[in-house]
């Protein structure tokens, strides 16, 4: 099967200049409006120590009134009109699929504003999971699609807010009855404790959201919407999610001469980093793992990271054949639950691999 991509024009080099010079032109004129006194990046830069409702508040004014956005689609369109294969300046997140994706129209530190595309082939069953981020955001409904919307929300105290979070702890999420997502809309939401899930409708939903997320020791959560009940926490720092998917890339690869990088996570402020990187390096090496996952188990600040670091450790102490696992004793892979997971799944993870040589 052919597809666009067959057709680009490799061999026309006066084409593809003509195409980088549009788009160039473009981006500038896009950056120049933006760092103007009266641009949307200046206007973030300017509330960059702001605390997030009042970053939210001062921002609005961008969602509400949408000339802007519509003359920058409309220039993105122009360039592909000119040439199908041009590249418009817009950076594009999630999609695949088939499923929700959209653009990134500013993203300056913890503020970054986005289009939102929800296809109507994503809304046809009711989402069974609610996710609370640390942070404010506004949502301005475009166009909602018909859709029906369920609020969720959760209890946080300000010691859980201030590092002290635990999954025994967690209070239930709650969810309200379904009501009608209208057009126009603008909802302002305090995310570690609203979210809210969309279902049932035969368009598209489109719409702008704002989202302030300054870094936080309390974990991005996901809730079970049928039972309330705590399903899963995740670092919220960006950073701290960005190294979590490199240490699970170099732990599939069998790197084992990047255990250090693997030791030097396990010092993260963020507990949920802490403990993922530590699961990470027991399932890449268990050897190596040993002494750290001791010195974790005895003092680690979080109680739910001492427990399951201890109860880790324990299977490396008992005799050979009596660790409970098929096949025999001896240092097997981590079984034990992420801290703040109240229910593990009961699988082992993969022994890891010799280790791999680095194709660079």
């Amino acid at each position: 099967m052919t597809s666009r991509h067959d057709h680009f024009p490799r061999a026309d080099a006066a084409r593809r200049l003509a195409m980088r010079r549009a788009v160039a032109h473009v981006e500038a004129a896009w950056r120049a409006a933006d760092t103007a006194p009266d641009g949307l990046l200046a206007a973030i830069a300017a509330l960059a120590d702001a605390p997030a409702d009042v970053a939210i508040a001062c921002l609005l004014p961008w969602l509400s009134d949408t000339d802007w956005l519509c003359g920058r689609l409309d220039a993105a369109l122009a360039l592909l009109a000119a040439d199908p294969f041009a590249r418009p300046p817009l950076r594009m997140v999630g999609g695949g699929d088939g499923g929700p994706g959209g653009l990134v129209l500013a993203d300056c530190g913890a503020i970054r504003l986005t289009l939102q595309l929800r296809p109507f082939t994503a809304n046809g069953v009711a989402p069974g999971n609610a996710v609370f981020v640390p942070g404010r955001a506004a949502i301005h409904v475009l166009d909602g699609g018909g859709a029906e919307l369920r609020a969720h929300i959760v209890a946080v105290s300000a010691a859980e807010e201030a590092g002290g979070f635990t999954a025994q702890g967690a209070a239930q999420c709650l969810t309200q009855p379904s009501r009608p997502l209208r057009t126009g809309e603008t909802l302002i939401l305090d995310t570690a404790r609203q979210s809210f899930t969309l279902h049932g409708t035969g368009r598209d939903i489109l719409y702008l959201e704002l989202t302030v997320q300054p870094p936080s020791r309390l974990p991005i959560r996901g809730y079970d919407i049928a039972s309330g009940r705590l399903t899963h926490v995740s670092a919220s720092r960006r950073d701290s999610s960005f190294r979590q998917t490199a240490l699970t890339l170099l732990r599939k690869l069998g790197r084992t001469d990047a255990a250090p990088l693997f030791v030097a996570e396990t010092a993260s402020e963020d507990f949920a980093a802490r403990w993922n990187a530590m699961r990470e390096l027991v399932a890449l090496d268990p050897a190596a793992a040993l002494p750290h996952l001791g010195a974790m188990a005895a003092t680690d600040p979080h109680p739910e990271v001492r427990a399951a670091a201890a109860a880790t450790h324990a299977l490396f102490s008992l005799p050979s054949g009596e660790t409970g696992r098929e096949g025999g004793g001896g240092p097997g892979p981590c079984t034990s639950p992420a801290p703040s997971t109240p229910k593990s799944s009961g699988k082992q993870a993969p022994r890891a691999k010799g280790p791999v040589t680095c194709p660079a």
